[in-house]
């Protein structure tokens, strides 16, 4: 949520950690009109809000309801910030983790895929957020049934995480 709304930021976030999804969309719809009237349709801001919705749709499985939210994140944060940006990253792995949770293993994939690119770009390949997307890909894989790739991403990852020790 934006700086200049402490109280609503704070309110949706106890309310999603209370797991009060109905009550978290309200505030985080609230926020979402406040700041599109604030700053416009089209401003950086409003991806973290439409962000936020989203993320409450998705964790009460209202898939459908979520997924313009995450594709308008990201086409604004993509226009505002560059293709290659981490905050672009972040919106395309929430993208790809809403079609894993619903059995599109195809369509999630090139989300997975672009993010890792990113992120081992930005922030190098030893990254754990580089570990979390190569474990996401690789049990991916392991569902369509690509058990190949599936390991080696996976010692990859195993490999990364025993170097950082």
């Amino acid at each position: 949520m934006h700086k200049k709304y402490p109280g609503l930021n704070d309110e949706f976030i106890l309310l999603s950690k209370q797991g009060q999804y109905d009550r978290a969309v309200v505030i985080a719809k609230k926020a979402l009109l406040i700041a599109e009237q604030m700053v416009g349709p089209d401003h950086p801001d409003m991806a973290t809000y439409l962000s936020n919705v989203a993320f409450l749709y998705d964790a009460q499985g209202l898939y459908a309801q979520a997924e313009p939210l995450y594709k308008r994140a990201l086409a604004i944060k993509e226009k505002a910030l560059g293709p290659d940006h981490q905050d672009v990253a972040t919106s395309l792995n929430n993208h790809a983790e809403l079609c894993r949770t619903q059995g599109q293993y195809v369509q999630a994939e090139p989300f997975y895929k672009r993010t890792l690119a990113i992120w081992e770009k930005t922030l190098g390949r030893d990254h754990p957020n580089v570990v979390t997307t190569l474990e996401n890909i690789a049990l991916l894989y392991r569902k369509i049934g690509k058990e190949k790739e599936s390991k080696v991403l996976a010692m990859r990852a195993v490999n990364i995480r025993t170097k950082k020790r």
